[in-house]
């Protein structure tokens, strides 16, 4: 098989989203989660880098992966702010003993 920069991309954005979806199967703390999250987010600015490169469109593929990336800044402090909240009123991040709390 040839090794192209192309086809090393698309390898890199499997690789990320294959890494991301174990991490968010075997994780359970909520800061965890959302490290996690940021990885599958970042394969998803590199599918449409390289999606702008594949279509002609490359200009197009790099605003919109700005654009994630700006949104994905943002849910990234709301996740972490509400992990702080939910250390502070219970006491811990474990997700499994957050979802049996209740009050």
């Amino acid at each position: 098989m040839i090794f192209t920069p192309l086809n090393i991309i698309l390898f890199g954005v499997v690789g990320l989203l294959g890494v991301g979806l174990y991490g968010l199967l075997i994780t359970r703390n909520l800061i965890k989660v959302v490290m996690v999250l940021q990885i599958l987010i970042k394969a998803v600015i590199l599918a449409l880098v390289l999606a702008g490169k594949l279509s002609g469109h490359l200009g197009l593929g790099q605003s919109t992966a700005a654009t994630v990336i700006v949104a994905d800044t943002i849910v990234a402090v709301v996740g972490l702010a509400l992990a702080v909240q939910v250390r502070r009123r219970f006491g811990t991040l474990d997700v499994p003993r957050i979802s049996t709390l209740r009050g």
